[in-house]
């Protein structure tokens, strides 16, 4: 039976140190022991130390020693994969995505259920039933899962905290969904908005491999972005950090790059494309509406880097989401940088790199599943 919420705990697995230490390995891959100790601020005898306990809870293994010039081979250190396991649940106006992943962060199953999501206990009956086949058929014992990691469209609207969601996703809206989650999969429960498990698995396992300060933007029905500063995610206040929407007046709702409107062109136009699902894997750039849709929302896309480079100073801007590839890469290719403006002498400053998402499958899915190995295990 399903854990009650006071018997389901969010609190790290592994002490500041030890977490650090996973961290450390997780992002170099296997290393000599010996070189671990360079990354942190502790002495050598602490490292081997905390390694050794590690070892001892089955999270770290050791491996064929690294021969050096003087004293005695040091051994490889690595994450044992199957240590633990984190599961990632995605849900957009029109699919549910389930994510599993290791304590490697690295994709154990990714799939796509079909189900529509627009009511909810129904939905979570479903999920249910195809997250314990899922566990049984890759072998993964619940009592190795280090939690559910929730995402769906939408911003925060109370401390609980709720969603406000697109209209198709109104019965998961403004209600607190963590304890009915918890009863459900009986596992503790982190929630985000979509925008920010995307940026959080890119953080992890796409472009944060090479940059620690970006903006994330997530293209789905609606549109909205996460933030990642000096390789951690930036939530605000109340949560909804990145919520890019937001700097559009009123009037200008239908002309910002939501996903929504660019399928409502397509089908104007005779495209018999009819979810952002279908959009996104079938994506054409000459069908009719696609030129003039863009034509509609750049300068939005424009004012919105430009605004983004100049308040945060990121390293990128990373278009992603359910964008289609080739749709990214037309906008991208169509951005107006700051830099093309005239600058006084001739010199202007260094700005972001736009790219598209480098994180294979579902973003959002897999940064809700590395959200509980992240909070627990890492730093």
């Amino acid at each position: 039976m399903p854990a009650e919420r006071s018997a389901l705990s969010q609190a790290p697995l592994a002490s500041d140190n030890e977490r650090m230490i996973l961290d450390i390995i997780r992002r170099h891959g296997t290393m000599a022991r010996s070189t671990i100790t360079s990354h942190t601020n502790l002495t050598q005898q602490s490292v081997h130390r905390l390694v050794e306990g590690l070892v001892g809870r089955g999270l770290l293994r050791t491996g064929a020693p690294v021969g050096r010039a003087r004293g005695q081979p040091s051994p490889t250190i690595e994450l044992v994969r199957d240590g633990a396991s984190a599961i990632g649940l995605s849900i957009n106006t029109d699919s549910v995505i389930l994510c599993i992943t290791d304590l490697a962060c690295d994709v154990i199953v990714e799939e796509r259920l079909d189900h529509q999501p627009r009511h909810r206990e129904e939905t979570l009956r479903a999920i249910a039933a195809r997250l314990d086949a899922l566990l049984a058929d890759h072998g993964i014992a619940k009592d190795t899962v280090a939690g559910l990691g929730f995402s769906m469209s939408g911003f925060f609207v109370t401390d609980d905290p709720a969603f406000n969601a697109p209209e198709p996703l109104s019965d998961w809206s403004l209600r607190d969904l963590r304890p009915e989650l918890q009863r459900t999969f009986g596992l503790p429960v982190w929630l985000e908005n979509n925008a920010t498990t995307g940026a959080i698995g890119e953080s992890m396992c796409g472009v944060g491999l090479w940059c620690r300060t970006f903006a994330f933007l997530s293209f789905n029905y609606g549109f909205g972005g996460g933030l990642i500063l000096d390789g951690k995610p930036f939530h605000g206040f109340h949560g909804n950090a990145g919520e890019l929407s937001g700097i559009y007046m009123p009037g200008e709702s239908e002309r910002r790059p939501a996903l929504q409107y660019l399928l409502a062109r397509l089908q104007e136009n005779g495209t018999d494309i009819d979810s952002i699902a279908s959009l996104c894997q079938k994506f054409d750039p000459a069908w009719p509406g696609v030129e003039d849709w863009l034509a509609e929302i750049m300068p939005q896309v424009d004012r919105l880097v430009a605004t983004l480079i100049a308040v945060l100073d990121p390293q990128a801007i990373v278009f992603g989401g359910q964008l289609p590839p080739k749709l990214g890469q037309m906008m991208i290719e169509r951005t107006h940088l700051p830099s093309q403006r005239v600058h006084r002498y001739g010199v202007g400053p260094p700005e972001a790199r736009l790219v598209l998402s480098e994180t294979a499958g579902d973003a959002a899915a897999l940064g809700a599943a590395l959200l509980p190995l992240k909070m627990r295990y890492f730093t």
